[in-house]
């Protein structure tokens, strides 16, 4: 009888260690640190990049990972054309990284010590003068005197924007019940789950109170389309598709909507929808940089420092966690600076 083949047993393949390790440091950025869902996602996409650079040096395990490592891996994105931010950006991600891995124990050391990235330029902030300001406001309470309520939404919106100072995302993720009309404030969650009160002026209150009384309630009436019956003998997916659609429909026509500001289908307005908004009302205003919502917090911000404001108000305002972000506003305020000095230096 031939002898049997002994047939060696697979070779199991290699755990790749270091991915786990950046799918546990994203869940305690989220969880522990409470960052919010665009930081998680920056942090995940940039440690993806590392992640991938890595297999090209055979490295699966975080504690293979090396400052030379690292280096190559910042240069190449250097060499491919990224922006001094971008480099920036990852090198913070992966100083952040490997820190958390020598606390937790996936690394006997932090490699990243004595990583260096280059200071990314910061561009000064597109700023809309006074003039600018109220021709645009004029413009959409023209609109606003018309039939169409999302008028009154995109009034409230930018009214908003410019009496706050408020970030995009805190703009869209704010509900009815946020919004005290009597008061004047507005209750916002910012960056890391911070709450603060921001107050707003009496041009925003009259926006929003129009909004929430005459333009609101017409957005969930003509968001939720009646139930439309299949016609008779019709059968198939189609028409099922379409009943159940319509079922949808009716189903969330009857639930509350807790959202300040509405988009289609009753649901809460997007970044993208303000975005577009903002950008195409700033297109034919002169002036550089970009032209999206927060060129209106950095407006409100160097109107509130133009009118004397003190800096560390605005950096409570604009929720900045360092005055040092808030101090980038002082560079285009020269006019509130020409004018303290020729009002108090004796020889001006």
């Amino acid at each position: 009888m031939p002898e049997s083949v002994r047939i060696p047993p697979p070779v199991p393949a290699p755990v790749h260690l270091l991915n786990a390790s950046v799918d546990d440091f994203v869940v305690y950025l989220a969880v522990e640190r409470g960052f919010s869902v665009h930081t998680v996602r920056a942090y995940r996409t940039d440690l993806a990049g590392l992640i991938a650079f890595a297999e090209t040096r055979s490295v699966i395990d975080p504690a293979a990972l090396s400052l030379d490592l690292l280096r190559d891996w910042l240069w190449v994105g250097t060499q491919s054309g990224l922006a001094r931010a971008t480099i920036a950006r990852r090198s913070a991600s992966a100083r952040s990284f490997t820190a958390w891995l020598a606390r937790t124990g996936g690394s006997a050391t932090d490699p990243a010590v004595r990583l260096r990235s280059p200071k990314p330029g910061r561009p000064l902030p597109r700023v809309i003068n006074h003039t600018q300001m109220q021709e645009l406001l004029t413009h959409l309470e023209l609109r606003a005197a018309g039939p169409d309520p999302a008028a009154l939404r995109d009034l409230a919106i930018v009214e908003l924007l410019y009496a706050s100072g408020l970030r995009v995302s805190e703009l869209v993720g704010l509900d009815v019940t946020d919004v005290d009309l009597h008061r004047l404030t507005v209750r916002v969650t910012g960056k890391g789950s911070k709450e603060r009160v921001v107050p707003f002026g009496v041009p925003a209150q009259h926006a929003i109170l129009a909004y929430l009384e005459r333009g609101r309630p017409r957005l969930v009436e003509t968001a939720a389309p009646a139930e439309t019956a299949a016609p008779a003998g019709t059968v198939g997916p189609a028409a099922e598709n379409r009943a159940h659609a319509a079922k949808t429909a009716a189903e969330n026509a009857a639930t509350p909507v807790s959202a300040l500001f509405l988009g289609a289908r009753r649901q809460r307005l997007g970044v993208r929808a303000v975005y577009r908004l903002v950008a195409t009302l700033l297109a034919d205003v002169p002036g550089n940089g970009p032209a999206g919502p927060h060129a209106l917090r950095h407006t409100a911000a160097t109107h509130l420092l133009d009118g004397g404001a003190d800096l560390r108000a605005v950096q409570e305002l604009l929720g900045h966690s360092s005055l040092g972000t808030t101090q980038i506003y002082t560079h285009v305020s020269a006019e509130r600076l020409k004018q303290s000095y020729r009002t108090a230096h004796p020889r001006a």
